[in-house]
């Protein structure tokens, strides 16, 4: 039997790895509902990037090494730290 499939969507691994230190740079709270909002957010204006196999999980990496790719992200995430500051939904 082969290994077992699982879609991913592998922009998320790009957010989380970039939302902390965006996070702190902007000075934004760092509660875990705020840094759910944010991300949500910004993977809701951000292109999926899903992958099934090692193969794909590989090829989405290579595209985190894009300087544009990078940028996209880190700028939606931004947005989204706008937003959430503006309106936050914790107590």
């Amino acid at each position: 039997m082969g290994k077992k499939l699982c879609l991913k969507n592998y922009m998320e691994d790009v957010v989380f790895s970039l939302l902390d230190g965006l996070i702190k740079e902007k000075n934004a709270c760092a509660c875990e509902r705020c840094k759910y909002d944010i991300a949500a957010i910004a993977l809701n204006n951000l292109p999926p990037k899903y992958v099934v196999t090692e193969s794909g999980e590989v090829f989405a990496k290579t595209q985190l090494l894009n300087q544009q790719f990078r940028t996209n992200a880190v700028v939606e995430i931004l947005k989204a730290i706008e937003i959430v500051r503006n309106n936050p939904h914790h107590c």
